[in-house]
């Protein structure tokens, strides 16, 4: 049946003939392929001496939906046509083609294709795709407790729900996409017409039709090839799996990507003090909000530093170290045969070894791994003259510090940075320690996201961003969106025609 309808072209002699009949051709060889697969089915009916084929692959399509809505649908026509099917099948969005991509693409997507014997060429394509996955539910890395509880999940279709829903205006445009020549991964690139800078957009869209790889598989896959430079540690885009974050930012003038199979979404221009904000900065009053701020950021400098600087201190600079603690620094270190870099060190890759193995099995069991593991390791090794006390705790510390950044991959560039400043402690001391901070403080002033600077507003200083930086100011403070951005309207808040008595206090 499917290796019927062989054309003889004629190569030398093209025309507009000949171009329809290697149209036709191409559509037959296309469901040759297919049926070459198991789970591809060809349907084969035939109503009123009419004969008709329906061929989709079972894997993808939802039985139930197909009977009920298709199947059922043929016996009560009177004459069977292509035409009269499309306008009884309750099911939106079918079409009648016999263009090749169009079939393929839509097959592969869960669509059933019913051709009649009459004319094998032409489809009718009926979307009844099955529609599995995990419903929505609370957010697992970016978890608030005052905050929202929806995570995005693996549906590109039920994450732009959960954007609409909270930003329900007909300026929200979606632009969809398809990267990867194996995955056919859809993406959606999403902003706020008549705020974002329409050039952000472009330049976003430009870039992921630039990308010529055979899979995406997630997210961080196309986030990686969308860098202005993949030579850096840091995070260019924020990855983050909660749909009020996606908003807030698109309010603000940003673009975000959702990308199909994916649990989390991605933000662009972004800066570097945007990783140590939550959303619960904003649900609650502006002085709490600050100061937790400036608690994570305190974290995030002692978690790179504090193992350094001891190691600098023991090492180079004895006269730092208040003589009250030099006894207890002298007894803890007095069997201990290593430099304080090798003792550090010792303790560091324990700590990361810990914290892999406690990712990679099942969560009690993770959980058990990192209590036991860091009590017992901990203990041993100081009993066993490995490492002192002192530096156990200062460890500690530094990797309970580290948790501290609400965006995960953040937090993992923090992991790393800490080896190459315990490296310039041990051979420099001090000077070391500077050395290292001015070359990671000049790799973030060229550090750019999607062309925007990475450290702004530090780097370049704009004053009207600080509002919502290292503190987060009162609401009324935000009258405008970040200069960073330029967006096309600037303005947050209408500006009073007349002043009018406050009823309410909106400094909070």
């Amino acid at each position: 049946m499917f290796n019927r309808g062989k054309f003889k072209k004629k190569p030398n002699q093209p025309n507009d003939k000949n171009d329809e009949l290697n149209k036709v051709s191409d559509v037959r060889d296309l469901f040759n392929t297919l049926s070459s697969s198991n789970d591809f089915i060809n349907h084969q009916g035939t109503y009123n001496g009419v004969g008709y084929w329906v061929s989709f692959y079972r894997s993808l399509i939802d039985a139930q939906e197909l009977h009920n809505s298709v199947l059922s649908v043929i016996p009560t026509l009177e004459a069977i046509n292509l035409e009269q099917i499309k306008e009884n099948v309750p099911i939106a969005n079918t079409i009648i083609t016999n263009t090749k991509v169009v079939i393929e693409e839509r097959i592969m997507r869960g669509e059933i294709a019913i051709r009649l014997d009459a004319n094998l060429d032409e489809c009718l394509l009926i979307n009844v795709a099955a529609q599995q996955g995990r419903q929505v539910d609370k957010p697992e890395l970016e978890f608030g407790i005052i905050s929202a509880q929806e995570a995005f999940v693996e549906d590109i279709d039920i994450n732009l729900n959960l954007v609409r829903k909270r930003l329900p205006i007909p300026g929200l445009q979606v632009s969809e996409l398809t990267v990867g020549s194996l995955s056919k991964t859809k993406v959606a690139v999403i902003s706020i017409k008549g705020i974002v800078d329409q050039e952000n957009v472009d330049n976003v869209i430009q870039r992921i039709n630039d990308i010529e790889f055979d899979e995406i598989l997630d997210g961080s896959y196309l986030a990686q090839m969308l860098y202005d430079d993949s030579n850096t540690l840091f995070p260019l885009f924020l990855n983050t799996e909660r749909p009020d974050r996606i908003a807030s930012a698109l309010a603000e003038g940003k673009v975000a990507m959702l990308i199909d199979r994916s649990s989390s979404a991605l933000i662009t221009p972004t800066i570097l003090l945007e990783y140590f904000i939550t959303m619960e900065d904003y649900n609650m009053p502006w002085i709490p909000a600050s100061a937790f701020r400036l608690l994570r950021i305190f974290a995030v400098a002692f978690s790179i530093f504090a193992t350094p600087l001891y190691v600098a201190v023991l090492t180079y600079h004895y006269e730092l170290i208040p003589k009250d603690l030099l006894e207890t620094i002298v007894t803890s270190r007095n069997l201990i045969p290593f430099q304080p870099l090798i003792e550090a060190l010792f303790l560091e890759i324990s700590i990361e070894l810990l914290r892999e193995a406690a990712a990679r099995l099942p969560t009690k069991v993770g959980q058990t791994l990192g209590i036991v593991g860091g009590i017992v390791i901990g203990q041993a090794a100081v009993v066993a003259g490995l490492t002192s006390n002192i530096l156990l705790i200062i460890v500690a510390l530094s990797a309970l510090a580290s948790f501290v950044t609400p965006i995960y991959k953040m937090g993992n560039a923090i992991r790393v940075l800490r080896f190459p400043f315990l490296v310039g402690a041990q051979i420099w001391g001090l000077l070391g320690i500077t050395i290292a901070a001015v070359f990671l403080m000049t790799h973030l002033i060229k550090l750019t996201s999607m062309g925007h600077p990475y450290l702004e507003p530090i780097y370049p200083f704009r004053m009207q961003d600080w509002k919502d930086s290292f503190v987060r100011l009162p609401f009324n403070f935000f009258k405008s969106r970040p200069v960073n951005l330029r967006p096309d309207d600037i303005s947050r808040q209408p500006q009073p025609k007349k002043a009018r008595i406050k009823k309410n206090d909106f400094n909070e």
